[in-house]
């Protein structure tokens, strides 16, 4: 052993005996997330400090290995023209590839045992630990942090965050990426119920768009079910503190869908359903995904980890690594501002869902309502890109609106479709054309110093997010939009075509980007009418990209035409 070695290790030994010295004294210590947002959301109050004894959950994002060799094996197993193509890694085997080094397995363990900390709970992956401790122990052990109680939200949703930076000792840094339960508020819906479009004379024929209405604009026929005899299965996942009714589901297939076999039920929920009021969008997801993904069995993850320091998508991220057979398509309609997430929180979040893209996972995520965003940078406005929307391993979902509000006709632009340009991920290989080929083409770019045109390019795809009926309580709602509307519309599609798939004796489709570009939208409408909103002021007045021929950032390659996309996703 070489001298600087034998000098590293007694370092980092002396680091570790010494650490609740080290913690108090603030030496030797390091801040994980220096750039993560602590500002409190719109609508959250401060109700004051949480008592020292009030047990508390966090959870530790340990270092993962070979995170380099996991990127390259998403990329063979979701390449068409590889030889991988379709031969998915188990679970088993991306948790060999990416388990945490005996090393920090063996260092976080004892850093939590010495802080006191209890019932501590790991992952099949072993790359995340949660575990309780007191206020007390959580504020010794992170030194900086101050829990605070905190309400807000539509449902008055209780959590208990820290305003402030934590910081770890300087001997953890090779091994922990950052501790959840401290920065992160949930979500909030950005789900809009819109008013009824104004026309003049008597020219509908449809009030809103309902299941039939999405079968007949995307040439679904009564057959184009599943079989009900495979082991095909889909999955929307909410974090938001609303759950779906059964009986509204009951109700909405017996006002909507009776011209298609469907499931009459939910066939598992993972997490825990409140028994309060139904909420919009989580009876939406069920009720769109259920019925473009007609016969087809479904689970609901149901805002998992209710405690009040756990964050519900981190949680969710935690169940995926924890369970070897899980349904081949998930649904999300959670985003965040990139902007507002430390740069440690991103990048992680970023491998768990390569992860699920190892396994052949197909994950959909809506791109958001808010168009491009905007933002203020040093006095000048920006695009604000969302997340995860903006992560290179999963497929996005844009939103439309029908050119005619009453007629199923072609679609353009809904306004609110969410897209644009990573500020945190480059541009991935598998779009390197058709990102290029509309940034030298488009005739309405806005200027440069908006978006990072090198960055990671989205939405990828787009469906309907404009005027649906959703049953919520018992009660039929007119004119929901957003594209937490598209989002599980799409993700039923490929759920259907993963049934042709599954029953051909072909794997699932997998994540699905690599093929899509490489197929160049075969299979779609596209869209070619339209703008969406971003930044109020005189450079752009309101307006961000525009859709065109081929794939733009607000509806990318189009909506689905479903036999000609299940033609080009047959094979092989």
């Amino acid at each position: 052993m070489t001298a600087d070695l034998r000098k590293g290790r007694m370092g980092l030994q002396a680091c570790l005996l010494g650490l609740f010295a080290l913690i108090l004294s603030g030496k030797c210590s390091y801040s994980p997330e220096p750039d993560q947002r602590r500002t409190l959301p719109p609508g959250w109050v401060s109700l004051g400090r949480a008592d020292p004894e009030e047990e508390l959950s966090l959870t530790f994002a340990l270092r993962q290995q070979n995170v380099e060799r996991l990127s390259e094996l998403v990329q063979a197993v979701s390449d068409p023209s590889s030889p991988q193509y379709g031969k998915y890694l188990t679970l088993e085997n991306v948790a060999d590839l990416v388990r945490p080094s005996p090393l920090t397995l063996r260092t976080v363990q004892k850093w939590l045992l010495a802080a006191g900390a209890r019932k501590c709970h790991s992952v099949i992956t072993q790359d995340f630990l949660t575990c309780w401790l007191s206020i007390r122990q959580a504020e010794l052990l992170l030194p900086g942090a101050e829990f605070h109680h905190y309400v807000g939200g539509p449902t008055e949703t209780h959590v208990v965050r820290s305003p402030h930076p934590y910081q770890l000792p300087q001997a953890l840094a090779p091994h922990v990426d950052f501790v959840g339960g401290l920065h992160r508020f949930p979500p909030t819906s950005s789900l809009r119920q819109r008013p009824e479009p104004q026309v003049t004379g008597t020219v509908g024929l449809h009030l809103g768009v309902t299941p039939s209405v999405i079968r007949k604009r995307y040439n679904l026929t009564s057959q184009d079910v599943g079989s009900g005899t495979s082991n095909n299965s889909q999955a929307c996942a909410q974090f938001l503190e609303q759950y779906f009714h059964d009986s509204d589901l009951a109700q909405f297939m017996r006002l909507f869908g009776g011209n298609f076999a469907h499931q009459a039920s939910v066939a598992r929920v993972v997490g825990q359903q409140g028994r309060g009021r139904a909420g919009i969008e989580a009876s939406l997801d069920v009720q769109y995904l259920m019925s473009a993904g007609a016969n087809i069995s479904t689970w609901v993850y149901s805002s998992p980890g209710r405690h009040e320091g756990q964050e519900p998508f981190l949680q969710w991220l935690m169940l995926l690594s924890n369970e070897s057979a899980l349904p081949h398509v998930h649904t999300v309609s959670y985003g965040d501002d990139e902007d507002s997430l430390s740069s440690a929180y991103i990048q992680r979040v970023n491998t768990e869902l390569m992860k699920a893209a190892a396994r052949g996972l197909t994950l959909l995520f809506a791109s958001g309502d808010s168009g491009a965003g905007c933002w203020s940078v040093s006095g000048r406005h920006q695009f604000r890109p969302t997340f995860p929307a903006s992560s290179p391993y999963v497929t996005t979902v844009g939103g439309t609106s029908f050119q005619e509000p009453f007629l199923i006709t072609n679609e353009i632009v809904d306004y609110i479709s969410g897209g644009g340009f990573s500020n945190v991920f480059p541009r991935p290989s598998y779009q390197e054309e058709a990102v290029t080929k509309f940034l030298s083409s488009s005739p309405h770019l806005p200027p440069s110093s908006y978006f990072n045109a090198s960055g990671r390019a989205y939405p990828d795809v787009a469906a309907l997010s404009d005027g649906y009926w959703v049953v919520s309580n018992r009660v039929p709602i007119p004119w929901v939009s957003g594209t937490s509307a598209s989002t599980p519309v799409f993700g039923g599609i490929l759920s259907l075509i993963n049934e042709h798939r599954i029953l051909s004796g072909r794997p699932p489709l997998g994540f699905l980007n690599p093929r899509l570009y490489q197929q160049h939208g075969a299979g779609l409408f596209d869209v070619t009418r339209g703008c969406h909103e971003s930044c109020l002021d005189e450079e752009v007045e309101g307006q961000g990209f525009c859709s065109g021929p081929g794939w733009d950032p607000v509806t990318g390659w189009g909506t689905p035409n479903f036999p000609a996309l299940l033609k080009t996703l047959l094979n092989p």
